[in-house]
């Protein structure tokens, strides 16, 4: 397979180093809005201008896309996929079904592939949801993030005027974690789940009053959790915030039986180094699956939940069953 990866920040960076783990793939190059003399690959892969995407189309089997979610995946993967099969992260929960919706109709009338909202959380969490509900239907499920950085929640905060670099940490409640590991499956309000942490950089004689006011009141990203926000200098960013770690729970607390005498919990967890590597790993073995989806005639969009496990692997069935059933 021969990828390609649209927008080199961390998560651009992540793919590039994935693709290497990975003998069925080769990386095609990276396509960059910045001038490409300015953009110096890892790998030695080469830089292409964004601009100049669609002249390679005949040569790209898999275009993955590494923007951010509050404004350049909402138009680059629609836009994208009337001439590539398509990967992204759209992370935006609540903005999924109309994402899904604009990318499948683009897929559709172009007879593409495409797979949207690919990683840990929306990706590897929802699939494990799907599996618990369906094993456990009697019970409820809870998600808890962190404590570890959010790419998107970072991003948004970095598009506020005013901010020249951000990092947003999500911190799960201790005792609510403790409640539902306890199987007492407690009625939790978002709130009661989590808090947010920002640590800001904003630029000289900026507003500091009106960026805290503007993360607090951010509808879908912060209005919803209680939300501190700390200044600090581009220095201590550096020294303190330049790792990118992440992690969390999905646990599923519920019940079977004639009289639901036997209590069962699920639990499915993650410990990340870092988000982007992470995440970035999860989008190229979907790159596998749009590519083997295509070959086998399917347009139009996907998510995680609509693949096998096969789908997602280089091994055959035969090697598959050997070795992991």
């Amino acid at each position: 397979m021969k990828i390609a990866i649209y927008g080199y920040g961390n998560l651009g960076r992540g793919v590039e180093c994935a693709i290497q783990n990975n003998k069925d793939m080769e990386l095609f190059g990276v396509f960059s809005r910045r001038d490409p003399k300015n953009v110096k690959t890892l790998t030695g892969a080469p830089v292409y201008p964004a601009s100049d995407v669609l002249s390679y189309k005949e040569e790209i089997n898999v275009m993955i896309i590494c923007g951010g979610s509050a404004t350049d995946l909402p138009r680059q993967t629609p836009e994208l996929a009337k001439y590539f099969n398509v990967v992204d992260s759209f992370d935006t929960h609540a903005d999924i079904p109309k994402h899904f919706a604009a990318v499948d109709k683009s897929a559709k009338e172009s007879s593409h592939t495409a797979i949207i909202s690919c990683g840990w959380d929306p990706g590897m969490f929802s699939i494990n949801r799907v599996y618990m509900e369906s094993i456990l239907p009697d019970g409820s499920t809870y998600t808890f993030w962190g404590k570890g950085v959010s790419q998107g929640h970072s991003d948004a905060v970095r598009r506020i005027p005013g901010v020249l670099d951000a990092r947003q940490y999500t911190v799960p409640v201790p005792e609510a974690v403790e409640r539902v590991r306890n199987g007492e499956n407690p009625e939790l309000t978002t709130r009661m789940k989590h808090t947010m942490e920002c640590f800001v950089v904003a630029e000289e004689g900026a507003d500091k009053a009106a960026i805290e006011q503007a993360i607090k009141t951010m509808p879908k990203y912060f209005d919803e959790y209680d939300t501190t926000v700390t200044f600090i200098s581009m220095e201590e960013m550096k020294e303190k915030h330049s790792a990118l770690p992440h992690g969390g729970s999905v646990i599923r607390s519920g019940r079977t039986g004639l009289e639901k005498e036997c209590g069962h919990t699920i639990e499915y967890s993650l410990k990340l180094d870092s988000n982007p590597q992470f995440t970035s790993s999860v989008l190229v073995c979907c790159a596998r699956a749009i590519w083997k989806k295509s070959g086998q005639g399917v347009t139009g969009c996907l998510t995680m939940l609509d693949l096998a496990p096969a789908d997602l692997s280089p091994m055959s069935g035969e090697e598959l069953r050997a070795h992991c059933l």
